[in-house]
């Protein structure tokens, strides 16, 4: 079976990988906080991206509130 996959389907397994990457990181005491919030901030970002796409308000919603508490969390690292 052929399917069409576009971009939104690269983009949101893209997303996935960062997001399961970052819980890894949350897992490992010895790996910084620092990437585990970067890492999510861009699968978030990625996932809030997808929603866009698909016209998805919920993933819109979710995905805004997620990517401004990961934005703030990271400048509060870098600052």
């Amino acid at each position: 079976m052929e399917r069409n996959q576009g971009i939104d389907w690269y983009i949101k397994w893209i997303a996935t990988a960062f997001i399961i990457v970052a819980v890894l990181c949350r897992a490992v005491d010895e790996v910084p906080k620092v990437y585990d919030v970067v890492l999510s901030l861009v699968g978030t970002c990625l996932w809030w991206w997808v929603g866009i796409l698909w016209k998805d308000r919920a993933l819109i919603v979710l995905n805004s509130v997620l990517c401004f508490i990961l934005a703030v969390s990271t400048l509060r690292y870098m600052l």
